[in-house]
């Protein structure tokens, strides 16, 4: 173990990389009840004929299976799940543009997925991120701390659309929001008195004052069976016969709509990757992720295989901080992580009565410390300093990773016009430039 994962080399160790693993499960323990409550949603009544516990079962055993694979081929402390956002426009997709048939909307996640490896395996991906000066790599991350912050602000209600402003604090004599606060307070106190396993110690301890103020929800059992009914859904037919690939392929409003999510792939990943490097100490000093090949080419497998799984577009998660910073270096943290994700299939309900609310200590905290990197961007020279605000701004602000980096990049190309250091700029950053501009037209 130590020889294939270099524990020690990393200044790690078996048990320090398997709380680690749990820590990261926990902060994401929310997507098994989250995404099949959107992919099921009742309100969509042809997403509503998908059996529940097959998405359930899709949704687990998906992100178990890439996660494992993760840690396996890149060795770092990174997880795979279905990830927000696409899975609700994959629901709406399936009731919109695919003609109502779900086989078809999970196929467009295949496509895409297929897409972006071929992308990865010619090296385009690659270098891009290589492309991308180091203050906007230092932006990204500082902008993925905050856009972590507030999901765990959010999910804690502590942050709530506000009355005639964008945001306004939530309400104090709410159980969710004192959950949230506890967690918060509990992770700072342990982080301070330098406890190991400061952010686990802060979830549990949410879950158990959540107890008492009806947070934390009895189970509603123990077991759970599986259905594989949604597995291979792009190679399943819809009632007139036809397979959901071959629909895709043959129609250009579905491919077009399968590029639109390739770039919020393409690049979330990018993002998350430089997020989760930071902690987990596999950033190098020109701010390069280590293993970025091998952790790209398993995420476009993930985006394909959550099609195929029917479990919507599987992805590496942000929440993967959680762990780096109580301590994974490897990817035995991930195989962990993996491992609990295959488990809870079967034990679902009994995983569901972590809230949402009890991890936010742990995503607000994992924000702090991606602030760090704000000392490391010249504020002063614009060409640096603007387009690294636009991200930082942008990436919170829209709830969005890859708008986020599209109005940073397309403003330092901008910017690098008219200052006259065009030259600066490396031939794939105007590529990626040029394809979000296309991509927020296409909006």
């Amino acid at each position: 173990m130590e020889k294939f994962f270099h524990l020690e080399e990393r200044g790690s160790s078996v048990g320090q990389e398997l709380r680690a693993g749990l820590t990261t499960f926990l902060a994401m323990a929310y997507i098994i009840a989250v995404n099949p409550a959107i992919l099921g949603n009742p309100e969509v009544p042809l997403l509503a004929s998908i059996p529940m516990n097959a998405l359930v079962t899709a949704t687990c055993v998906g992100a178990g299976v890439m996660t494992i694979l993760m840690g396996l081929f890149a060795n770092r402390p990174l997880a795979c799940a279905s990830g927000l956002g696409v899975n609700a426009m994959i629901a709406s997709a399936a009731t919109g543009i695919a003609g109502g048939d779900w086989h078809a909307a999970m196929a467009i996640i295949f496509v895409e997925g297929i897409a972006i490896l071929i992308l990865v395996l010619v090296g385009l991906r690659e270098k891009i991120m290589d492309a991308i000066p180091v203050s906007l790599r230092h932006a990204i991350s500082v902008g993925l701390g905050l856009f972590i912050a507030m999901i765990g602000l959010v999910n804690a209600g502590i942050i709530v659309p506000g009355m005639g402003t964008i945001v306004g604090l939530g309400d104090i004599h709410s159980a969710t929001f004192q959950v949230g606060m506890i967690a918060i307070i509990a992770t700072l106190v342990f982080s301070a008195l330098k406890v190991n396993g400061s952010i686990l110690l802060g979830i549990l301890v949410a879950v158990l004052a959540g107890i008492p103020l009806g947070v934390t929800m009895a189970p509603t059992g123990i077991v759970s069976g599986l259905d594989f009914s949604t597995l291979a859904a792009p190679f399943q037919s819809d009632a007139q016969g036809v397979m959901g690939l071959v629909k895709v392929l043959t129609s250009p409003t579905l491919l077009i709509f399968a590029f639109s999510l390739m770039m919020s792939d393409f690049f979330d990943t990018m993002g998350t990757a430089l997020a989760v490097a930071k902690p987990g100490q596999f950033l190098t000093e020109d701010g390069n992720v280590e293993n970025i090949n091998e952790i790209l080419i398993v995420d476009s497998c993930a985006a394909a295989m959550g099609g195929f799984f029917g479990a919507s577009s599987i992805t590496t998660f942000v929440e993967s901080t959680a762990g780096a910073a109580d301590g994974g270096r490897s990817g035995l943290t991930s195989i962990t992580t993996g491992i609990l994700f295959i488990l809870a299939a079967f034990f679902a309900p009994l995983i569901s009565v972590v809230s949402t609310a009890a991890t936010c200590g742990a995503l607000v905290y994992v924000g702090y410390l991606m602030m760090t990197e704000c000392t490391e961007i010249d504020w002063s020279n614009i060409l640096d300093g603007f387009p690294a605000f636009m991200i930082v701004a942008s990436v919170s602000m829209t709830y969005s990773i890859s708008d986020g980096i599209g109005m940073g990049f397309i403003s330092y190309a901008v910017v690098a016009v008219v200052t006259g250091n065009a030259k600066k700029v490396k031939p794939m950053m105007w590529v990626a430039a040029l394809a979000f501009l296309v991509y927020f037209l296409m909006h």
